[in-house]
C-alpha cells in the first residue's frame, strides 16, 4: 500500500488509518479482548499499518489491546498515533465533562497538558504500547490552563530524547496552530471531517497545506450516517449521544439520504458500498494525509479495506464533491 509523508516529519502513514477508539470500550458498549487484537492484526495484513489510540480510549486498554496484538513484529513495520492530554485521574487541568467509566463509575474529564503530565503520560503510553517510540504524538484537546508553549516544550524534549518521532494536534483551531509553531513544527492536525461536516475547508485545511501540515480526518462517515443505513425515525439506543445532534434530526438524515442517492450510482459503478465510496472520496480530499477509520473486528476491517481497492477518476470525484456541495443541514429547532 502506498505511504503518504505526515506533513514536514519523517513520518511514513498509509491513507487510512486504523481507529481504536471502539475497541478501548469506553462510550462504545464494551469490546472483547480477543476481536479487538484479530481486527488490529486484520488491519496489518490488509496494509493498513497505521494505528490511531489514546490512553483515554478505554483508560488504557486500547493501548494495551494495540500493545499486544503487534508484539512480534518488526517496529518499523507499522506506525503508532498516539495521543496525550486528557486527565480523568485528579480533578486538575480544564474541566471537559463528566461520564462514567467502563465500569459505570462516574468521574470527570479535565484537559490537562502540562510540561510533567505529558512526561509521565508518554510513559505510560510506551509502556502499554510495548514500544521504545511513538511515531506521532498528539494532544488530544487544547488546554485553556497551560500554555500552548510549554506543552510543546514537553513534546519537543521527547523527540530530541528519541521516544517521539513527531508532534501533532487535535482539535486546534488555526489560532492555536499558529502558537503551536511557534514552538515546535507540527505534523498533523487531526480533526472532525466528513463529506456533510466540511466547515475546515475554509481555515484549517488551507493553513495545514500553507505550513506543511497533514490533516487527519476523524468520523469521515459522520458516525454512520454515511453508511446510508440509518434512515428518518431511526431510534437511538439509551445514552446515544447522536439523538438530538445536528446531523440526525430527521430532516437532515433525509437531505443526507439525497445525497447518497445522487452518488450511489457512482458506488455501484465499482461494487462498493457507500462508505466505501465516501472513504475513498475523503483520502483524496485536499491536504489530507490518512484518514481514521474505526473497527471492532475483522469484518469491519475488511469492508473498510475494500474502499483502497478502487479508483475513483478525477470526474467521478467532481461529481461526488458537487453533489455533496449541494448539502446544507437544517437547524436543530
Amino acid at each position: 500500500m502506498e505511504l503518504r509523508r505526515l506533513g514536514k516529519s519523517d513520518v511514513m502513514v498509509t491513507p487510512m488509518a486504523f481507529g481504536a477508539w471502539a475497541i478501548g470500550g469506553w462510550m462504545w458498549g464494551g469490546a472483547e479482548e480477543q476481536a479487538a487484537i484479530r481486527a488490529i492484526k486484520a488491519a496489518f495484513d490488509a496494509g493498513i499499518t497505521t494505528i490511531d489510540t489514546a490512553p483515554v480510549y478505554g483508560f488504557g486498554r486500547s493501548e494495551e489491546l494495540v500493545g499486544k496484538a503487534l508484539e512480534g513484529i518488526p517496529r518499523e513495520q507499522y506506525q503508532i498515533l498516539t495521543k496525550f492530554g486528557m486527565n480523568w485521574q485528579t480533578e486538575q487541568g480544564e474541566y471537559f465533562f463528566d461520564s462514567v467509566d467502563n465500569d459505570g463509575k462516574p468521574f470527570k474529564m479535565y484537559k490537562w497538558a502540562s510540561r510533567e503530565k505529558i512526561m509521565q503520560e508518554c510513559e505510560d503510553s510506551l509502556r502499554r504500547l510495548k514500544t521504545d517510540y511513538i511515531d506521532l504524538y498528539q494532544i488530544h484537546w487544547p488546554d485553556a490552563t497551560t500554555p500552548i508553549s510549554e506543552t510543546f516544550e514537553a513534546v519537543q524534549r521527547l523527540i530530541e530524547q528519541g521516544k517521539v518521532r513527531a508532534a501533532g494536534v487535535c482539535n486546534y483551531n488555526v489560532e492555536q496552530v499558529s502558537e503551536a509553531l511557534e514552538t515546535i513544527q507540527l505534523a498533523s492536525n487531526q480533526v472532525p471531517y466528513s463529506m456533510i461536516n466540511r466547515g475546515i475547508e475554509q481555515d484549517v485545511v488551507p493553513q495545514a497545506i500553507d505550513r506543511g501540515l497533514g490533516i487527519i480526518p476523524y468520523s469521515p462517515l459522520q458516525r454512520g450516517l454515511l453508511t446510508g443505513k440509518i434512515k428518518p425515525g431511526h431510534q437511538f439506543n439509551e445514552g446515544d449521544t447522536r439523538e438530538g445532534n445536528l446531523f440526525y434530526t430527521d430532516e437532515n438524515i433525509s437531505r443526507t439520504q439525497t445525497l447518497l442517492d445522487e452518488i450511489r450510482p457512482i458506488a455501484e459503478k465499482h461494487n462498493a458500498t457507500l462508505a466505501q465510496l465516501v472513504i475513498n472520496w475523503t483520502i483524496h480530499r485536499p491536504g489530507v494525509a490518512c484518514v481514521l477509520v474505526g473497527a471492532r473486528d475483522e469484518q469491519q476491517v475488511a469492508d473498510n479495506a475494500k474502499a483502497l481497492e478502487f479508483t475513483l477518476t478525477s470526474e467521478e470525484l467532481d461529481t461526488i464533491t458537487a453533489a455533496a456541495d449541494k448539502f446544507t443541514p437544517a437547524p436543530v429547532s
